[in-house]
């Protein structure tokens, strides 16, 4: 029985995999294939719009390399020679690996062996001929990029040309606290960001939901755009911003207060960024 992959559907047990799974990605434009770090639903933040259930404070477990080894080169193979494609029913034009993508239920640079683990990644998908071809993804809320091992994993994904899609879903400690549950500063926010784009190409992720009062959402927009100029001048590596909002239900307690941001407001708060000279994509 065939199951129809969806970009509604991030399912991480799709593919019957612990590490492992398939995801048709709006941002991407096709294939990503997810590699969960966290498969104990751990992580250190807890966003208000996160999709993951069962979520619980903490770290990404320890890692089973052989397992994950085995996991990656048997999905690997069911995509590059194998019927995945038919069995998921995957439409024509979408069928293309676009992207690696380490994300998952949890925070990844958390785990221990980080380093190890983008390195067993990025070999096997060089020898299968995924890399350089697709992009080497990790997605991350960036709070613990001045780990050393989170360094070294970073160094590691530079060299196979990967990227950091570093997330900033506000710029105030009040929306941070609200949206994130983080009472990360902007100063440490932004350290983690020169620091993480001196090691490796990276860009900005940013939520955009309609959560906040009308006035804190006002007051959040600006905080941002005053932000971004700050970046700007100091951070000279980082020049592109990804808007997106959710596309699936939220799954923690807020979820009820969470709508979409309307796509016209997501495309004029693009163009405020635009005007500040980054490059802006808009997933809606």
């Amino acid at each position: 029985m065939n199951y129809k992959l969806t970009t509604a559907d991030h399912s991480r047990d799709i593919a019957g995999l612990k590490y492992i799974y398939p995801v048709l990605s709006r941002r991407a434009g096709g294939l990503s294939i997810g590699i969960n770090f966290n498969p104990n639903n751990a992580c250190n933040w807890r966003c208000v719009y996160c999709q993951v259930p069962n979520l619980i404070r903490g770290s990404a477990p320890e890692m089973n390399f052989k397992l994950l080894e085995e996991e990656f080169r048997f999905f690997l193979d069911r995509v590059l020679k194998g019927s995945f494609y038919e069995q998921f029913s995957v439409p024509e034009k979408q069928r293309v690996i676009k992207d690696i993508a380490i994300s998952g239920n949890g925070e990844p640079t958390s785990l221990n062996g980080f380093d190890k683990a983008i390195e067993l990644i990025g070999q096997i998908a060089l020898e299968q001929g995924v890399l350089p071809s697709s992009d080497f993804v990790l997605i991350s809320n960036g709070s613990l990029m001045h780990h050393s091992q989170v360094q070294q994993g970073l160094k590691v994904l530079n060299h196979y040309n990967g990227q950091v899609w570093f997330k900033l879903d506000s710029a105030t400690q009040e929306g941070r606290n609200k949206i994130n549950d983080s009472r990360q500063s902007n100063k440490k926010m932004v350290d983690n960001l020169s620091r993480c784009s001196a090691v490796c190409d990276t860009r900005v992720q940013t939520c955009m939901l309609d959560f906040l009062s009308y006035e804190e959402m006002l007051k959040e927009k600006e905080a941002y755009v005053a932000l971004l100029q700050k970046i700007r001048q100091r951070v000279k590596k980082v020049d592109k911003i990804m808007l997106y909002t959710i596309a699936r239900p939220p799954l923690q307690p807020e979820a009820g207060e969470i709508t979409k941001t309307a796509c016209k407001q997501m495309n004029l708060f693009a163009d405020r960024l635009r005007c500040l000279g980054y490059q802006v994509d808009v997933s809606y």
